[in-house]
C-alpha cells in the first residue's frame, strides 16, 4: 500500500486545516441517533424525549457559536450562500445550515520544492525558494481561488522554472537578487487578483549538476594557475628592471667619477705645465744676471783702463741687487702662490670647460 493510499494518510490530510465543518455535522447527527436510540431502550420514552431535547439543545448551541481568534477572518456561508466576513472574536451563526472557513492573516510561509530547470547556455541547475505570502483580502481569497497556498506555491515553482531558463548559468549562481526581484514581479499580479500580497521571495539554493561543477572546479584551478604564471612573470619583469636601472645608475656613476679624474688629471698637469714655463723663464732670467755679473767681474780684474759698457748696466745694476738681497727668488714665489692665468691661457688650456664639468659632475 502506497502512502497516499494509507487510510491514516488520508485522516491526516483531511484534518490538516483542521476538523472540517461537515465532518462534524455528520458526527453530531450520528451520535444523536445513536444517543436516542440508546435512551428509548434504557429510559421511558418521556425521560428519553427530554435527554434527546438536552442533547439537541447543546448541539444547536455548539453549532450556533463560532469563535475567530485574534489573527484571523472567517468567511461565512449560509446554506451555501456568502454571507460575509467575520472578524475575530464570538460570533452567533444559523446552526447547522451555516458554514465557516477561516483565513490565516499573518505572513505564511510557502515551501517551493527544489526544481530540474535548464538555463540558457543549457546548464542543468537544481533550485528551491521560499515565498511570504499574506492574504490581505480574505473575501477574494475565498471566492477567487480553491486553496491560495497550493495555487502560490505551484505558481512560484513555474515561475522559478522559468525564470533560470531564461539566464546564463553564471547569472543564476551569482544573481540572486534579479532571480528573487523576477519571481516577485510574476507572482505579483495574478495573487493580487486571488486577494494574497506576495512579500517576499528568496531562492535558497541554486546548484548546478555534478558534471556542470565539476568542469567549474577545472575552470577555476586553470584561472587560478594562470594569474599565478602573470604575476610570476611580472614579478621576474620588474625584479629584471629593477636590476638594469640599478646597473645603468651604477655605469653613470663610475662614468662621472672617471671623467671627473680625468678632468683633475688634465687640470693638474696643464698647471704643472704652466708652472714649469715659468720657472723656466724666471730660472733663464737669473742666468742672464749671473752672467752679466762676471762679466762685470772680468771687466774689473782687466788691466785695460777704458770700460765699455752695455746700455742695460741700470737694469743689470738692478737685477743683480735683487739678486743679491734674495727679493727675485720671493717675488717669483709669490708669482707662483697667486698664479693666475689670462683670458688666452685659460682659453688654450681649456680651463673654463674643465670647470664647467667639473661642477656638473657634482650637481649630478
Amino acid at each position: 500500500m502506497s502512502g497516499r493510499d494509507d487510510v491514516f494518510y488520508q485522516l491526516g490530510r483531511l484534518t490538516a486545516g483542521g476538523v472540517p465543518q461537515r465532518l462534524v455535522g455528520v458526527l453530531g447527527a450520528v451520535a444523536v441517533l445513536v444517543a436516542a436510540v440508546v435512551l428509548f431502550s434504557v429510559l421511558s420514552p418521556l425521560y428519553a424525549a427530554g435527554a434527546l431535547l438536552l442533547v439537541l439543545a447543546a448541539a444547536t448551541v455548539t453549532a450556533s457559536v463560532r469563535v475567530v481568534q485574534a489573527y484571523e477572518t472567517a468567511a461565512l456561508t449560509v446554506f451555501g450562500e456568502y454571507r460575509g466576513l467575520l472578524d475575530p472574536g464570538i460570533h452567533v451563526v444559523p446552526p447547522f445550515v451555516s458554514h465557516t472557513y477561516a483565513f490565516d492573516m499573518r505572513t505564511q510561509t510557502l515551501d517551493v520544492p527544489k526544481q530540474d530547470a535548464i538555463t540558457r547556455d543549457n546548464s542543468p541547475v537544481h533550485a528551491d525558494a521560499v515565498v511570504y505570502v499574506r492574504v490581505m483580502d480574505a473575501e477574494r481569497a475565498f471566492l477567487q481561488i480553491e486553496d491560495y497556498r497550493n495555487a502560490t506555491a505551484s505558481l512560484a515553482q513555474t515561475t522559478l522554472r522559468a525564470v533560470i531558463g531564461d539566464m546564463e548559468l553564471d547569472d543564476t549562481l551569482s544573481r540572486r537578487d534579479t532571480i528573487n526581484q523576477r519571481i516577485d514581479d510574476q507572482l505579483a499580479e495574478p495573487t493580487d487578483a486571488w486577494g494574497v500580497r506576495i512579500e517576499g521571495v528568496e531562492v535558497q539554493t541554486v546548484m548546478p549538476s555534478q558534471g556542470v561543477v565539476s568542469a567549474m572546479e577545472q575552470q577555476s584551478s586553470a584561472e587560478r594557475k594562470r594569474r599565478a604564471m602573470i604575476l610570476e612573470a611580472q614579478g621576474e619583469r620588474q625584479s629584471a628592471i629593477e636590476t638594469a636601472q640599478g646597473d645603468k645608475q651604477a655605469a653613470i656613476i663610475r662614468a662621472q667619477g672617471k671623467k671627473q679624474s680625468q678632468i683633475l688629471e688634465a687640470q693638474g698637469d696643464a698647471v704643472a705645465t704652466v708652472l714649469r714655463a715659468k720657472s723656466a723663464e724666471s730660472m733663464g732670467e737669473r742666468a742672464i744676471v749671473e752672467r752679466g755679473m762676471d762679466a762685470l767681474e772680468a771687466i774689473g780684474r782687466s788691466p785695460s783702463t777704458t770700460f765699455v759698457l752695455p746700455q742695460e748696466l741700470t737694469s743689470l745694476v738692478g737685477r743683480y741687487g735683487k739678486h743679491l738681497t734674495g727679493s727675485d727668488v720671493e717675488a717669483a714665489t709669490e708669482s707662483l702662490d697667486s698664479l693666475d692665468f689670462d683670458d688666452e691661457t685659460r682659453e688654450l688650456l681649456g680651463l673654463d670647460d674643465y670647470e664647467a664639468d667639473f661642477v656638473e659632475g657634482e650637481r649630478q
